[in-house]
């Protein structure tokens, strides 16, 4: 382990098919007021909010509902939610939901007791350290997988009217103090949805893979858990209620991106940024979008970390290097993604998900710069989106 790392994760996870059953000790440790963040109406159809809704009468709990958290969750329904948070002085907040919906809860509490209007700006822009105003807790019972939203302290906010989509990993008292994980609750997620989550937890993983140039734990780990998302997805497509598929799934997510396979990694990100403006823009699905721009970003940029990319087509592909050069190894490595995204059915162009020639520059002009082997310029992220746009 190359670098010096510091690593903390207090949230505490359920797991499993009974795991809601401790929603009702752990409403015990707060005040009377609960905000309920939730997003369409799929909670309402699959009986989930019902069954949240017991325990929390249960409780003697006084609901206060945000609905309509959309998938990529607006700026002006975080506000909307922190205005409900003063108006109600509410004790909790628990989301019921996907990343999506995670991440606008831990927006809310953020922004809730911040006195000024420029809240987006200087947490999610700027990033500035967090002030003393206060917080307010966050809870979660998960419904969806992929960003890992339920045990860290990202939030991913889109100021939809400047175009302007942004991520914030907060410090840990923004994480959430618990998450409820039932694998069962990810049953009825369209297959869109869930293989968009897969390649999310599959980018998320190979955005700190493909980094440095030391011999690590973290990428050890990182391979383990990307071979079994793989398996796992495979045998979800065929029956989406194989319990074991899914539990993996659902866990490969919350600890890829739980800040553990991170430590003493540089990280790279940059596939991430361009998709966070994509988007902005087309307001699309974000796991297909990243996985629209993955395999033209990694062809552009592989031979600047080429030995990682050699080490990912060996160990995740099972790429023979027999006769080849590296080039042609690292190259086929990535082959192999693509075709495995196209038989689950992800989304592999950037025209599928509704962008458009024209759109194209404005997308890479506003990227945050940035990247791991390779720190791409504005007109290089416009040569990546053209080669993925069809």
């Amino acid at each position: 382990m190359k670098y010096d790392f510091s690593f903390q994760n207090a949230t505490k996870i359920y797991f499993g098919k009974d795991s809601l059953n401790n929603l009702e000790a752990e409403l015990n440790n707060y005040g009377k007021n609960i905000l309920l963040a939730y997003g369409g109406g799929s909670i309402k159809r699959n009986g989930i909010y019902d069954k949240v809704i017991a325990i929390l009468n249960k409780c003697n709990k006084n609901v206060i509902e945000c609905s309509g958290i959309l998938p990529n969750p607006a700026l002006s329904k975080m506000l909307e939610g922190a205005k409900l948070v003063r108006e109600n002085n509410v004790d909790l907040i628990l989301a019921v939901g996907g990343g999506s919906v995670v991440d606008c809860a831990k927006g809310i509490s953020v922004a809730s007791h911040y006195e000024g209007d420029d809240v987006f700006q200087r947490y999610w822009v700027d990033c500035a350290p967090l002030g003393d105003h206060k917080l307010v807790p966050v809870a979660s019972v998960l419904t969806m997988v992929g960003t890992g939203s339920e045990m860290n302290g990202g939030s991913v906010i889109s100021d939809t009217v400047n175009k302007i989509k942004n991520g914030r990993v907060f410090p840990p008292i923004v994480y959430p103090k618990f998450s409820i994980l039932n694998p069962e609750f990810t049953y009825t997620v369209p297959k869109y949805q869930m293989v968009s989550g897969v390649f999310d937890i599959m980018s998320h993983l190979m955005e700190q893979y493909f980094s440095g140039d030391d011999d690590n734990t973290s990428d050890y780990l990182i391979e383990g858990i990307y071979k079994n998302v793989i398996r796992a997805v495979k045998i979800a497509i065929e029956d989406p209620t194989n319990y074991e598929a899914r539990s993996n799934i659902m866990w490969d997510a919350t600890v890829a991106l739980n800040q553990l396979v991170a430590c003493s990694k540089t990280q790279d990100w940059e596939v991430h940024m361009i998709e966070h403006q994509l988007s902005a823009y087309t307001d699309c699905a974000h796991g297909m979008g990243l996985c629209a721009i993955s395999m033209p970003y990694y062809r552009y940029i592989y031979k600047f970390g080429l030995h990682k990319f050699v080490r990912f087509a060996k160990e995740i592909w099972k790429v023979d290097a027999t006769g080849k050069t590296d080039e042609q190894v690292a190259l086929e490595g990535i082959d192999c993604m693509e075709k495995f995204a196209k038989e689950c059915g992800m989304v592999t162009t950037l025209k599928e998900l509704g962008a458009t020639k024209e759109m194209l520059p404005d997308i890479a002009n506003s990227c945050i710069l940035g990247g791991g082997y390779k720190e791409v310029t504005h007109e290089e992220i416009l040569e990546i989106l053209k080669n993925c746009y069809e």
